[in-house]
């Protein structure tokens, strides 16, 4: 199997000489983002998120399917993720995921499906019968760094913009409406959770001798920072500042007020992203909107006024 391309000695050097000098390559500050952009499709549930250069494609699906014996008024829930081999040389067309396929695929399941953030319940149709399936495919299509982060805004944007077609119970049969018959229906979402990452560096990189502090933590790292670091915490959390995850996956120690600090920290940046996906899920709504209930309403109030 290919090995990915490693930083050569000269890019190692100079990242540790900057990072012992609080600078990032990209001029960001260590607890800044990059910027973010959150584009929607033309058909629901479709999402396109760029975070710097790193771009990832979301879309929900929805079918019916009989639920599992064991859970029978319980819906299905399912996050799946595509790493293209276009990526990188490392990254083979074969049908065994990749190191880092495995590792988002694990934290977005244990932040978003384990946490509870869809309400399954609500999926059940027909009791032991029939239940909605829903999918998030999660394609990544550019990588420079932070999948996870991306990927986690990328699937919670999707499930708020997607909507399931409306159904209608007959005895034992269930009859489903397309979108022209009957308006379709919000998914029943408990909470938010997004995922924040920290990469931390230690003496390993910036040596023993250097003055300062021993231990520095980025936000958002980009690819370089990623290849470069020795330890990692993401920390998966909705914007009430509910801790729903935390994973270090190995790595340099961390102490536990480091910890703590980065969860202050994550809670702050959740509430900004959660924000923005409000607000750009609110203009997407207006444009779909245009003509329609939305400016009858406005213009009845004018008329009131």
């Amino acid at each position: 199997m290919p090995r990915e391309v490693e930083p050569s000695l000269n890019e190692r050097q100079f990242f540790a000489k900057a990072l012992q000098e609080n600078i990032r390559l990209d001029g960001r500050t260590f607890d800044q983002y990059r910027a973010f952009e959150l584009d929607f499709g033309d058909e629901l549930g479709v999402v396109d998120v760029r975070l710097g250069k790193t771009r990832i494609h979301t879309h929900i699906s929805a079918q019916v399917v009989t639920p599992f014996p064991d859970r029978p008024i319980d819906g299905l829930f399912t996050i799946t993720t595509e790493l293209s081999p276009m990526l990188s040389p490392s990254i083979e067309s074969s049908s065994r995921p990749t190191e880092t396929e495995t590792l988002l695929s694990r934290l977005l399941e244990k932040t978003i499906r384990r946490s509870g953030a869809l309400d399954t319940e609500s999926l059940c149709l027909i009791a032991s019968s029939k239940v909605w399936s829903i999918r998030a495919d999660v394609h990544v299509i550019s990588h420079d760094g932070n999948l996870v982060d991306a990927a986690c805004i990328g699937v919670i944007a999707a499930l708020q913009h997607f909507r399931k077609p409306d159904t209608e119970t007959r005895g034992e049969e269930v009859v489903v409406y397309s979108m022209a018959e009957r308006e379709p229906v919000k998914l029943s979402l408990l909470h938010f959770p997004l995922c924040v990452t920290f990469s931390f560096y230690g003496e390993g990189l910036l040596g023993k001798d250097g003055e300062g502090e021993k231990e520095k933590v980025l936000l958002d790292a980009g690819l370089l920072e990623e290849q470069l670091r020795e330890g990692s915490v993401t920390i998966g959390m909705n914007r009430h500042g509910e801790v729903c995850q935390i994973a270090k996956l190995g790595g340099v120690p961390v102490h536990a007020l480091t910890v703590l600090n980065c969860v202050e920290v994550a809670a702050v940046k959740v509430k900004e992203i959660s924000k923005f996906i409000a607000r750009r899920l609110e203009e997407d709504a207006k444009k779909r909107d245009k003509g329609g209930m939305m400016a009858e309403l406005s213009a009845e109030n004018d008329r009131v006024s």
